[in-house]
């Protein structure tokens, strides 16, 4: 099953190795609710692929999913060439797993925690204490792993869970929004940590985001919405295909603004985190017309060139702000009410 206009140009794996990560028709509902629905999907080995979608598109259901902790309604998956269901324990032997919730031990020492894993593992003891040292030393923590975790930052907690998923060297890295709750800067040196990782290790990552920036650090992106797929590619070709500047304007009256865009200029244009949106091809030399033949009060005006959020807004019709203001509870939520 394939998503409609989603072509996945997924990059040629070198030496003609498997996918790090392949899906075929992917679905999973609880009960009434569909979380994912019907998604193809390849990843090559090294790759970093980013999952980009509001809160409740279906990306953490589909990492649970490919980590063998949901189990899929339809549909098949493999992770580094097993699958998802019928070799689970293979699958998570090659797998290392960041959660949005921390799950690290904060009455043990950053050090403490990386040995447990290790164990849990089977990490071999003679090379056990050199690889704890490389992880810790590659996320700037090496010097504070005798420190209890419970004196970490959220920063440094979220280095330490990813130096963890990394210390059984793991084809795949699984990281689900990684950097959620985190400032902008902090968040910033996670993906640093991330890019290094990437550079040294070659580990593939595939990472949930629904922070634009962040997305911007990927191979190749997959956006997700409502369960589906609705573009996948490179960031720059995904922006590139928008094709169109984007023009917000604050202004006194923004329903006569939207009526008389319509009528006068003959665009599409809708209000989008609270201005009035409109794609125009050449943004800078619009912005005169809009002041001298729109006849409404302009209070401010921007313009952008083509981003993600450009794109998610022109594959689904709002952006992907909008899109999580306006989400109902996730599918998840919605089984705990029920109790299930």
């Amino acid at each position: 099953m394939s998503q409609p206009g989603v072509e996945p140009s997924t990059p040629t794996p070198p030496g003609g190795q498997p996918p790090a990560v392949r899906v075929r028709g992917l679905v999973k509902s609880y009960g009434s609710v569909q979380a994912v629905r019907g998604i193809d999907l390849d990843v090559a080995p090294g790759e970093t692929f980013g999952f980009l979608g509001p809160n409740g598109a279906g990306k953490s259901t589909t990492i649970n999913i490919l980590c063998t902790l949901a189990e899929a309604s339809a549909g098949t998956a493999e992770v580094a060439g097993f699958d998802v269901v019928s070799q689970r324990a293979a699958v998570r032997r090659q797998i290392g797993l960041v959660f949005q919730e921390p799950t690290l031990d904060g009455y043990l020492t950053g050090e403490q925690n990386l040995r447990f894993h290790g164990e849990l593992y089977g990490v071999d003891r003679a090379s056990a204490a050199a690889r704890r040292e490389q992880v810790l030393r590659m996320v700037g923590l090496w010097e504070r792993r005798g420190d209890e975790v419970n004196k970490y930052s959220g920063g440094m907690r979220r280095r330490l869970e990813i130096a963890r998923g990394l210390l059984h060297s793991p084809s795949v890295l699984f990281l689900d929004e990684p950097t959620i709750g985190l400032d902008p800067q902090t968040r910033k040196s996670i993906w640093s940590y991330l890019n290094e990782l990437h550079r040294t290790e070659r580990t593939t990552v595939f990472v949930t985001t629904h922070y634009m920036e962040e997305a911007e650090n990927c191979d190749r992106i997959a956006i997700m919405n409502e369960g589906r797929i609705v573009a996948l590619d490179t960031p720059d070709r995904l922006k590139a295909g928008v094709g169109a500047d984007r023009v917000q304007i604050s202004t006194h009256d923004d329903n006569e603004a939207l009526r008389r865009l319509r009528e006068r200029f003959g665009l599409d244009a809708g209000v989008h985190e609270g201005l009035v949106t409109v794609s125009v091809p050449d943004g800078a030399g619009f912005v005169p017309r809009l002041f001298t033949e729109l006849g409404v009060e302009i209070r401010s005006v921007t313009v952008q060139r083509p981003t993600l959020d450009d794109v998610f807004l022109a594959h689904t019709g709002s952006t992907i702000r909008d899109a999580e203001a306006g989400a109902g509870p996730s599918a998840f939520a919605v089984m705990a009410r029920r109790g299930r």
